[in-house]
């Protein structure tokens, strides 16, 4: 059984045809990279499995659950997390407070019961705060618990954002860009940990990614688009090769 597969997704605005009927599948524990140049319809792809834009035809399954018409917040529930290219954080919060929104959706107790601060709500908490440590350990980020967003460096937050992801347990993370604008020794760290992801906390990645160096070393396949339709489907190194690939990236 597939983790999540897309068949013949389309989503077309007006005229222009962003994805255009396009079938993959990721396999569980997989890492399954999507390349192809600006415009190609990558992003789309994310915002539909989001939920973020409904597809013109197609439909997405879940663990074989039919999920095309779940909502955004159903969709979190269900296991799927995404990371996002351009970090939308909470710039005057710890880092800590920041990650523990990525509990929200793991929480049992109302609004009463939190209002009077109930056992129920103390043991939630001391389980939300146990999985947050759990999380900045894996992620090495000890030394900026305590400190304000505000404050830290753009390579800080690209990891916070994907902690605050991990920190809803996903079974699907989606990464969007995750190297978007590291240096080479943050963008060498991020690889290892997507790795880790895959081998330590046993979560399925779907990547959009332009550097094919990371690419290369985390992919166990890679699918290649140009203009909204699927050029290749393989291993990095054969789609890299393709005839049409090359084409779509030199331009010849």
């Amino acid at each position: 059984m597939s983790c999540f597969r897309a068949e013949n997704l389309s989503l077309h605005f007006g005229g222009l045809k962003a994805v255009d009927s396009v079938s993959f599948a990721v396999e569980k524990g997989e890492i399954l990279s999507i390349i192809g140049p600006n415009g190609a319809g990558k992003s789309s792809i994310f915002n539909l499995i989001s939920r973020l834009y409904e597809p013109t035809s197609g439909r997405l399954y879940f663990e074989d659950q039919d999920i095309t018409g779940e909502p955004a917040y159903g969709i979190a529930k269900l296991g799927i997390a995404r990371t996002f290219q351009n970090i939308e954080l909470f710039e005057n919060a710890t880092v800590l407070s920041n990650l523990l929104v990525g509990r929200h959706r793991h929480s049992t107790t109302t609004l009463w019961q939190e209002l009077l601060f109930l056992p129920n709500v103390r043991r939630d908490e001391k389980a939300h705060r146990r999985r947050v440590e759990q999380v900045i350990d894996f992620l090495d980020l000890a030394a900026h618990r305590d400190k304000l967003i505000s404050g830290l460096p753009y390579g800080v937050r690209k990891v916070i954002e994907l902690a605050r992801a991990l920190c809803t347990e996903p079974k699907l993370i989606l990464l969007d860009e995750p190297s978007s604008g590291l240096n080479v020794e943050e963008t060498d760290d991020m690889s290892f940990w997507i790795r880790d992801m895959k081998t330590e906390l046993g979560i399925t990645v779907l990547m959009v990614e332009h550097d094919m160096t990371l690419v290369n070393r985390v992919s166990d396949r890679v699918i290649a688009l140009n203009y909204g339709r699927v050029l290749a489907m393989g291993a990095p190194a054969e789609v890299q090769a393709h005839p049409d690939v090359v084409a779509a990236y030199l331009g010849t």
